[in-house]
């Protein structure tokens, strides 16, 4: 790692959250002459690139400058005063627990816009587009950075609309009520998540996220507790989305475009599992461990319906849709991350924080190859691509035909991938939960989840099957297999995923001290 002045970790944690907000203002100005390249819609797509990638190397920047042998001391920190009256800060920091989803969110995002300066989605003047993509980034960046009640509340909010418009005016079949979906669903959310905020920062006497989570429930009576963790929770597990709260996340990742599929999924879904580690957790854990065995329950009946659903959906005759199978699935996946935070334990927190960054990694790259095949068929419906002798993608795209197997056995949970440690971790969590939870309870809870993990690879092998395997007819031609920008924008996926699941201390050796802190008492 590299020794960077304080004040230059301040100002790229800062750059982070404002440069793509002037990148977004830039990219709806006219072009200079000399930028304008062969037309101007390609100008500002490269301008995307450029913002992107700026983020990116910001991100790489701070991640190398960040003092990896204090992971739980708050770094890069700026701390001004904003609103006064009401005490309410710009305060920005970053620590082991919120860095890795820093650069995951940078990256991602650059992956995004380098695919699509090679294959535009269809839809209006590139303009909106690329503004938009730099507007969720900068709510989504700065959703991880901010350390204020209020801020955080902000940020989180700030995302919803560049969304409702990617998938409302890039989007496929479906996006208007897709989007409204969308839009309904998390908002309402929202309302109740605001007055669960407001409640705990009036009564604890800051909205300060790092005096809360040092005080660690002190000033909020029990009662306080259980009211904010409810409200805050509700808002929060929509975002997630916990079952029964994710019925809109099938339909927006359908009609989504291909990167607003890979956004929604790899950076968006961390926002509200972030919140319940950040805040609740260290902020009223009493009213966390009273609705801990529920939170558990859900997630684990969402880890079983998320599977039962996507097993449906892969069936010969279903007319199932792959983009929509792979929607299920995050909802089973997720459900392994809330698991592990119902635990309360620092094993769970662990897995949970372990398995978001994973789950970011995986299921963007299943989206990615997804809108790669397609592009290639037309189709993503699975009766239309198996067909009576399968896609057959291993023969007619050998490349495609792998990755994509490699994206399924990696989502399935494959020791040496990243999948795998994060779900193990919240199953181990979940053997010896915290004090004050009952023991038989969460054990149950982890049998269901490990069955969970069999079901999991049971749609997910039929899946590679149905599309991968086969013989095409004689007469059938062949996929053009995976072009070179998109080499360029699925191969850091893939070596993450691999380097994650073969040495996880990388992440854990992060996270955990910040985890350890935060249980016992806050962060310093």
């Amino acid at each position: 790692m590299i020794d960077i002045n304080e004040s230059v970790m301040q100002f790229l944690l800062a750059f982070l959250v404002v440069g793509p907000l002037l990148g977004a203002a830039a990219a709806l100005l006219p072009a200079p002459p000399g930028l304008k390249g062969k037309s101007p819609d390609q100008a500002v797509l490269r301008h995307g690139v450029t913002v992107t990638g700026m983020i990116l190397a910001a991100a790489i920047v701070l991640a190398l400058g960040f003092d990896h042998h204090h992971p739980s001391r708050m770094q890069a920190t700026t701390d001004i005063s904003w609103i006064p009256a009401l005490d309410v800060r710009i305060h920005l920091g970053t620590d082991g627990i919120s860095l890795p989803l820093l650069v995951l969110t940078a990256l991602l995002t650059f992956l995004s816009a380098l695919y699509s300066y090679f294959k535009p989605p269809a839809g209006p003047s590139p303009k909106a587009f690329v503004a938009l993509l730099l507007v969720l980034e900068s709510g989504t960046l700065a959703t991880f950075a901010v350390l204020d009640l209020i801020l955080f509340f902000l940020a989180f909010e700030t995302v919803l609309i560049p969304m409702y418009f990617l998938i409302a005016r890039w989007g496929g079949e479906g996006r208007a009520e897709a989007a409204w979906k969308f839009i309904l669903y998390t908002l309402l959310g929202s309302v109740v998540m605001l007055l669960g905020l407001l409640l705990t920062g009036i009564k604890a006497g800051t909205f300060d996220m790092v005096a809360l989570a040092t005080d660690n429930g002190r000033s909020l009576s029990v009662s306080v507790q259980v009211i904010a963790v409810l409200a805050i929770g509700i808002g929060l597990a929509v975002k997630t989305p916990m079952w029964p709260l994710h019925s809109w996340l099938p339909d927006a990742h359908t009609a989504a475009p291909t990167v607003g599929s890979v956004l929604l999924a790899g950076v968006l879904l961390k926002m509200g599992t972030y919140g319940f580690i950040r805040i609740l957790l260290p902020a009223a854990p009493d009213g966390f461990r009273t609705f801990a065995p529920y939170l558990a329950a859900f997630a684990v009946v969402g880890i079983v319906y998320g599977s039962l659903a996507c097993l449906a959906l892969a069936r010969k005759g279903a007319k199932g849709d792959l983009k929509r199978l792979i929607a299920y699935s995050s909802v089973g996946h997720m459900g392994f991350v809330l698991l592990g935070i119902a635990t309360m334990t620092p094993t769970g927190v662990n897995g949970a924080l372990f398995a978001n960054v994973a789950h970011g990694l995986i299921t963007g790259l299943l989206f990615f190859l997804v809108g790669g095949l397609k592009e290639r068929t037309g189709s993503t419906d699975l009766d239309a691509l198996a067909q009576e002798t399968g896609a057959a993608l291993y023969g007619r795209a050998p490349r495609l035909g792998g990755l994509l197997a490699f994206a399924a056995v990696a989502s399935l949970g494959l020791p040496g991938l990243a999948g795998f440690w994060g779900e193990m971790l919240a199953l181990f969590g979940a053997f010896d939960p915290a004090d004050g939870l009952s023991r038989p309870a969460f054990l149950t809870f982890m049998s269901i989840g490990a069955f969970g993990t069999l079901l999991t690879a049971a749609y997910l092998l039929i899946v590679v099957r149905r599309v991968c395997m086969g013989a095409a007819p004689q007469d059938t031609p062949a996929y053009a297999d995976v072009r070179s920008y998109e080499f360029a924008a699925w191969t850091p996926l893939v070596v993450l995923t691999v380097v994650a699941g073969l040495w996880p201390k990388a992440l854990l050796g992060l996270t955990d001290p910040a985890v350890q802190q935060l249980l016992a008492g806050g962060t310093r």
